[in-house]
């Protein structure tokens, strides 16, 4: 025989508690938004001043740091970001602004190897072996731009790398005390979704910072050579 559900089971449908749980998850979901939005612009903000775009006007640093990504988006497709990584670092090299390049990157497999698919390029393009040197263990951004400072001893740097991408690399710089400024290489004409990522990986940078992550590996120091241009280092 059936009987009337008790009146605290009935209460989970009624409209009142419904409408109230609907109010709650679009406030949680605003607040998140919110979050998310407020630390990518106030990372942006922060780095501002310390990000170039006009080789001319780069000051000089010995050393420069690339950021790896993939040379190609499919089989057949180059990767423009990393197109335009490259064409920054020869154009710094030729006009003197670096000495020395810290190639950092992931070293997934055999196959995949940022590395050393970037040292190739950058010969190919005229750059002597002698000033280009990898660092296979740049996993993650945070990997490469700590890995620079405490394995490389690559400082004061440049950061090469995409505005965007700039922007959170020279922000973990900053957190932890490393002597970067950034040149932006110019972006692909479509990027949406990737600075839509981007701001999801802003918000993950926060948290890893907070909880004071490491990168995978470090190591013994491996410190690049000294600076060629000592005077200008001195300044």
């Amino acid at each position: 025989m059936l009987t009337e559900p008790p009146h605290n089971v009935r209460g989970y449908f009624n409209p009142i508690t419904l409408k109230r749980l609907f109010y709650a998850v679009v406030s949680l979901a605003f607040l998140v938004l919110a979050t998310l939005i407020l630390i990518d612009q106030y990372v942006g903000y922060k780095v501002r001043h310390d990000i170039y775009r006009n080789v001319k006007d780069t000051p000089y640093r010995p050393y420069a740091v690339v950021l790896g990504t993939a040379k190609y988006v499919t089989k057949n497709t180059p990767n423009q970001f990393y197109n335009y990584r490259l064409e920054s670092t020869k154009a710094l090299f030729d006009s003197e602004k670096i000495d020395y390049i810290l190639l950092s990157g992931d070293n997934r497999t055999l196959q995949y190897n940022e590395p050393r698919t970037m040292r190739r390029d950058l010969i190919k393009m005229g750059i002597a072996p002698q000033y280009l040197y990898p660092d296979y263990a740049g996993f993650r951004t945070l990997d490469s731009i700590i890995r620079a400072k405490e394995v490389f001893h690559a400082e004061p740097m440049i950061i090469i790398s995409q505005a965007f991408h700039c922007e959170r690399a020279l922000f973990i710089a900053q957190y932890h005390h490393i002597n970067a400024i950034c040149f932006a290489a110019d972006n692909p004409d479509i990027y949406t979704l990737t600075r839509f990522r981007e701001i999801f990986a802003r918000f993950l940078m926060v948290w890893e910072l907070l909880t004071e992550k490491k990168p995978h590996f470090l190591g013994e120091p491996e410190p690049l050579p000294a600076p060629l241009n000592r005077l200008a280092t001195e300044e």
